[in-house]
């Protein structure tokens, strides 16, 4: 039974990663999509985008840029996506800065139409081989992900049940969202702005009862922090990646576990002295401290300095 998928890119000043993303959709076994690109980046960077990319994909699959009212963050721009194809029966949310094999979308769709989940992951990679993750694991007590497999070979496969047994998120670079989870759950929280937003949705929807799945041989190459200024370096890492990545923890354990806000704190604090502190990363460190602050203060949206 086919499935219309609406593949929502939310893009940031960077035409170059979308149209080698839209390169590797044009190879995608599965037929039956639509494409829609948010950009996030202003007049200037919506035409851009605009004269870089065609009206369809060779197989005639149509794509559309929508230009945001400002910055919405990636979880604006992915909710702007949504509202702009509410003709599909699923979501497929993927990073602008990623390349999916052929496979991938029509292997997500396949495992969403078992009908055991309302929305599924996949194996996401890095350059040179490594795994990024193959779903995610959120620590409570901890206020930090875990990516699942991260660092492993690329060509070992992993085991599925055991990947939907453990993970309660999946990775916001690529992960098919059904029509049943945004009735349920809702929209993303636009209030993150940037990191730990799909890690939200996700743990909001487990709580009202709907379940995640994982795609084997559903492979994304992700280049990873393209647009955000999120570097393997911590030496190189931006302000905005730093502040926010630490921020959004705080933020996300006190609108899902606020009984753990004080030990989740505690642990955040030493977690980043320790990360940032043995990287000899000390920029980073202050801007990792201000986001600690921020998150216990409660302060959401886009930064006022941003």
């Amino acid at each position: 039974m086919s499935l219309h998928v609406a593949v929502c890119i939310v893009s940031y000043r960077n035409p170059g990663d979308v149209v080698r993303c839209l390169d590797g959709l044009a190879k995608s076994a599965w037929r039956d999509f639509e494409v829609v690109i948010c950009e996030n980046g202003g007049p200037a960077a919506f035409e851009a985008l605009s004269s870089r990319i065609p009206n369809s994909l060779p197989g005639g699959q149509p794509i559309r840029a929508v230009l945001a009212d400002g910055n919405l963050g990636y979880a604006g721009g992915v909710n702007l996506c949504i509202a702009n194809s509410r003709g599909a029966g699923a979501w497929w949310v993927l990073n602008p800065d990623t390349y999916p094999a052929p496979e991938a979308l029509a292997r997500m769709v396949e495992r969403l139409q078992r009908g055991d989940c309302e929305a599924v992951g996949n194996t996401v990679n890095l350059p040179g081989g490594r795994v990024q993750s193959h779903g995610g694991l959120w620590r409570k007590p901890l206020a930090r992900a875990v990516s699942m497999g991260y660092g492993a070979p690329a060509d070992v496969a992993p085991d599925p049940v055991q990947i939907e047994a453990t993970q309660n998120y999946l990775n916001g670079a690529s992960m098919l969202i059904g029509r049943r989870f945004v009735d349920v759950a809702g929209l993303m929280d636009e209030r993150y702005f940037l990191y730990c937003e799909e890690v939200e949705w996700c743990l909001r929807a487990k709580e009202r009862g709907l379940r995640l799945g994982y795609a084997p041989d559903a492979a994304v190459l992700h280049e990873q922090g393209t647009s955000t200024g999120h570097s393997a370096d911590l030496t190189t890492r931006s302000k905005l990646s730093v502040y926010l990545g630490e921020r959004n923890r705080l933020i996300l354990t006190r609108d899902r576990y606020p009984a753990l806000l004080p030990v989740a704190a505690v642990a955040a604090l030493a977690l980043l002295v320790l990360r940032f502190g043995r990287g000899r990363a000390w920029r980073q460190l202050g801007y990792a401290l201000q986001g600690w602050g921020a998150g216990l203060m409660n302060r959401r949206g886009a930064p006022a300095w941003s």
